[in-house]
């Protein structure tokens, strides 16, 4: 029998579309050549263009499909994205804190693409209380690192550099903001720890808009540092795949482009073809 591959266990949502979510991580985990375990934490009605309602587990079924997972299975990385509700939160925060030299990477997710709002301030406050102290790596777009570090200094519109420092002081080993949603010509994801700025790592701005881009992110991270890289190499190796996945990205229905992740797979067209 074969070695096993790295084993990567994912909370998340599922989507239907297969564009975010739960799928979104199965689909990247896989491609990089990882084993992903998975934890549904909630069911959406869902398309390509938004969300329109969240079902979230029960947080006791949220635990025992982790704890039974864990129990036969020797896993590498934790990947976190939308965990449904306060209580889901809570039980995965106990959970983590059992497996404290497993790495976690923390998708906090908040909204759909669209703007549809997926998470209450209260379930906002549960991350900042009992996820972030034990997240090795988060990944927030430039609007939620902005809403998780609001209301730390006084003001609700903090810099970049500022919102990375109030999240690494509240617990966070690395933070990796990524600048989709800043209005630049190239787009600059920027990776801190608690000393400050580590790297920034830039790319062309892609016409059109993705779903699940996030997802594939803080996946194709994790799979890295399931591989043994480290942070900042498992940051860029993670963009890259991401690039390239975007880059092949295509549009099933009426709504934003979903990426390829098996990009690498598609056959290329025969030579003198059209």
């Amino acid at each position: 029998m074969s070695q096993s591959p790295p084993l990567v266990l994912t909370f998340a949502a599922s989507d239907p579309t297969g564009g975010a979510g739960l799928q979104a991580d199965v689909l990247t985990l896989s491609s990089m050549g990882c084993h992903p375990l998975s934890v549904v934490t909630a069911l959406t009605v869902q398309d390509t263009a938004g969300v329109s309602d969240v079902l979230a587990m029960d947080a006791d079924w949220v635990a025992d499909q982790a704890r039974m997972l864990l129990e036969d299975m020797p896993v590498d990385v934790f990947k976190l994205g939308l965990l449904g509700s306060v209580e889901a939160i809570s039980v995965i925060a106990e959970i983590l804190s059992d497996y404290p030299d497993i790495p976690v990477v923390l998708d906090p997710v908040l909204a759909s693409g669209r703007g549809d709002e997926l998470v209450s301030e209260d379930m906002v406050s549960a991350m900042k209380d009992m996820l972030l102290p034990q997240t090795t790596l988060l990944v927030p777009n430039s609007i939620e690192a902005r809403r998780l570090a609001a209301g730390e200094g006084g003001d609700d519109e903090p810099g970049l550099e500022v919102c990375a420092r109030r999240l690494t002081d509240l617990g966070c080993e690395y933070v990796l903001i990524t600048g989709t949603h800043e209005n630049t010509p190239r787009v600059h994801n920027q990776l801190f720890d608690a000393g400050g700025h580590v790297q920034t790592d830039s790319w062309d701005r892609l016409p059109g808009s993705f779903h699940g881009s996030g997802c594939t992110l803080a996946s194709a991270i994790a799979a890295c540092l399931a591989w043994g890289q480290d942070i900042p190499q498992a940051v860029r190796e993670g963009q890259d795949f991401t690039m390239e996945a975007l880059k092949a990205a295509f549009r099933p229905g009426m709504g934003q482009y979903i990426p390829e992740r098996f990009f690498w797979a598609q056959e290329a067209p025969a030579e003198g073809s059209a």
